[in-house]
């Protein structure tokens, strides 16, 4: 099978920054950074979950002769300090801020590393946090947390119905269907302080899906697809709501189902 465009798990990443890979999947993964933005987002976003910088170095920032220091980083040629989403360049930079964390200048150049990765990822999505907390939940879903009859259509409008009147919209069963998948049941959740509605499917052949809502100001966005925990997501917004579908069906069925209702919703 030609996994070459397969999107990468978060597993996958982890291994990655890790240097766990071969160096076949390794480069795999170095090619996907530089052609798709979203896999490049989500490995800086791993790297820089996964190195508290601004806790281990904050005793030597506050010892630092910090005038000092900043002129020897002003002296670091540009090119590495230069932030990319090119798989070449991230690497290059955790090799230097890796050398940089053995001296007191790494208390300088990491800090404000942090500071800048944090402010660009936000910009680029905002929506991005829900649907890796939704990914988080979803995963502990097994067929058994579903078991048990598919509710009747009166049973899945009573379900529905407080979902409409916390967010603001017009859900039927027939709008959630999804072709060939049981729908299970509609919870009302909170995330942020927002209502963040799902309603739980169980696929016979892959397991567990959700199709979660939340209110958002983002603005439109047109459907895309990625990977979290395993599963495949495509997700999407409009002007008032951000959606996403999640599970474990392959990613072009899952792009069907996600049109399908995204559809059916916008109606």
């Amino acid at each position: 099978m030609n996994t070459k465009h397969t999107i990468p798990s978060d597993e996958d990443l982890t291994a990655f920054i890790d240097g766990e890979l071969t160096a076949e999947e390794a480069a795999r993964i170095e090619a996907l950074v530089s052609e798709d933005e979203h896999v490049a987002e989500r490995l800086e976003f791993l790297a820089r979950a996964s190195l508290p910088f601004e806790q281990v170095f904050a005793p030597l920032l506050a010892e630092a002769p910090r005038q000092k220091l900043e002129t020897m980083l002003a002296a670091i040629p540009a090119q590495q300090r230069a932030k990319s989403a090119s798989a070449q360049t991230f690497a290059s930079r955790r090799r230097f801020l890796g050398a940089l964390a053995a001296s007191l200048i790494a208390g300088i150049a990491i800090d404000r590393a942090v500071i800048g990765i944090g402010a660009r990822l936000s910009a680029k999505d905002e929506n991005s946090e829900w649907r890796s907390v939704v990914a988080d939940y979803i995963s502990l879903y097994t067929p058994e947390t579903l078991a048990g009859p598919v509710p009747a259509r009166e049973a899945q409008a009573a379900q529905l119905g407080p979902l409409d009147e916390k967010l603001g919209l017009s859900l039927s069963p027939e709008a959630v269907a999804l072709p060939g998948i049981d729908f299970k049941r509609a919870l009302l959740l909170q995330y942020d302080g927002k209502p963040l509605a799902q309603v739980a499917y169980l696929d016979p052949e892959t397991g567990p899906m959700a199709l979660c809502i939340v209110m958002s100001d983002a603005g439109p966005k047109t459907p895309d697809l990625e990977s979290r925990k395993g599963m495949n997501v495509v997700y999407w917004s409009n002007e008032t709501h951000a959606f996403m579908l999640i599970g474990r069906v392959p990613a072009d069925r899952m792009k069907e189902l996600g049109e399908d209702v995204r559809r059916r919703l916008s109606a």
